[in-house]
Parts: structure tokens; sequence; C-alpha cells
């Protein structure tokens, strides 16, 4: 995979983290853990409205 991986700012130094990489028509997301491990694509639509609900409140932090 090429480009630019990024992780949440929210993130801290604990490690349970991931990160996601934008693409075209997807966004790639993996363990930061394991750099070189599998990646998870999810269609662009898909993602934005993961997003949006978490924005949004709808899954509430555990």
């Amino acid at each position: 995979m090429t480009g630019e991986w990024h992780k949440s700012t929210y993130s801290g130094q604990g490690g349970n983290c991931i990160e996601a990489q934008a693409r075209l028509t997807a966004t790639a997301v993996r363990d930061s853990k394991d750099p070189d491990g599998p990646v998870l694509l999810f269609p662009a639509d898909a993602w934005s409205s993961f997003v949006a609900g978490v924005k949004g409140g709808e899954f509430p932090p555990s």
C-alpha cells in the first residue's frame, strides 16, 4: 500500500490504535501495532457514514 497513514489525534501512547489511509474510492484501516499485517478496505460512503455516526454519538465509548 502506498500513501500516508494517519492515526487519530485522540490516540494516546498506549498502542491500542488504528491508522487510516484515505484513497479515491475507499479508506484503508490497519492496526498501528502491526503495520505489515492485514488491512481492511471500506467503501468511501460506508466510511463517511461510520465517521458521522461516531461524531453523532451512535457508538458511545465503553
